[in-house]
C-alpha cells in the first residue's frame, strides 16, 4: 500500500485519539509502516505548547486570545510537519495524525470568529503547503462528546467554552467537509467505538 497522510478531526469527545491509535495498529497489521502522532504535540516543542493551550485557565487568568491560540497551534504544527510528518512521508511511511490544520479553521475560525482566509494563510506557512490525503471527520453532537469526559479531565476548551461555541465548531467541521468532499469522509461518532472504527478502517483502506 502506498504511503498516505491521514488526519482525524472532530469536536471534543469524538474519539479521535482512540480511533487514530486503532487505525495505526490495524494498518501496521496489514504490513503498512505507520507513524502515529497528534496535534498539538508530537515533538518536544509541540508538547510544551500543548501544555499551554490545553491547560485550564488559572484563577484570574484572562485566557488566551483566539489569535494567539491560532499562532500557538500553528507553531506546534510547523515543528510537527518539519520534524515528524514530512520525514515520515519521505521515508514511505503512512502518517496518522489526530487533528491538523482544519482544527484551527473550525475552532479559531468558525467558532471564535477569526477570518478563515487569514487562518488558511497562516496554516500554509506552518505546513509548507502540506495537506492530508484523507481527512476523517468523527462527527458527534457537542452535548454528547462533552458528556464523555469527567469534569476534572476536561481541557481548557472543554471546560471554559460554552455549548454554543462547540456547536459552531461542529458546524465548521461539517462546512469544511462540504467544501472538499474529495478529501473528507464524515463518520457518525456518536455510536459504539467498535462500530465507528469499522467505518474508519473501511474509509482508510479505500483511500490507500
Amino acid at each position: 500500500m502506498p504511503a498516505a497522510f491521514i488526519t482525524l478531526e472532530g469536536p471534543e469527545g469524538a474519539g479521535k485519539t482512540l480511533q487514530a491509535e486503532r487505525l495505526a495498529e490495524a494498518l501496521r497489521g496489514r504490513g503498512q509502516r505507520v507513524r502515529l502522532t497528534r496535534e498539538p504535540g508530537g515533538t518536544r516543542l509541540g508538547e510544551e505548547i500543548r501544555s499551554i493551550v490545553l491547560a485550564r485557565a488559572m484563577h484570574g487568568d484572562a485566557g488566551i486570545h483566539a489569535r494567539a491560540d491560532a499562532l500557538l497551534f500553528n507553531a506546534a504544527r510547523a515543528q510537527l510537519v518539519a520534524e515528524v510528518i514530512q520525514p515520515a512521508l519521505a521515508a514511505g511511511e503512512t502518517v496518522v495524525c489526530a487533528r491538523f490544520a482544519d482544527s484551527t479553521l473550525a475552532y479559531q475560525g468558525y467558532a471564535a470568529g477569526l477570518p478563515i482566509e487569514e487562518l488558511r494563510a497562516i496554516a500554509a506557512v506552518a505546513t509548507a503547503g502540506l495537506a492530508p490525503d484523507l481527512t476523517i471527520l468523527l462527527d458527534v453532537p457537542p452535548e454528547v462528546g462533552l458528556a464523555r469526559k469527567a469534569d476534572e479531565a476536561r481541557n481548557r476548551f472543554e471546560a471554559a467554552f460554552d455549548l454554543e461555541f462547540h456547536q459552531r465548531v461542529r458546524a465548521g467541521f461539517l462546512e469544511l467537509a462540504r467544501q472538499e468532499p474529495a478529501r473528507w469522509r464524515v463518520i457518525d461518532a456518536a455510536r459504539d467505538a467498535d462500530a465507528v472504527f469499522g467505518d474508519v478502517l473501511e474509509v482508510a483502506l479505500g483511500a490507500l
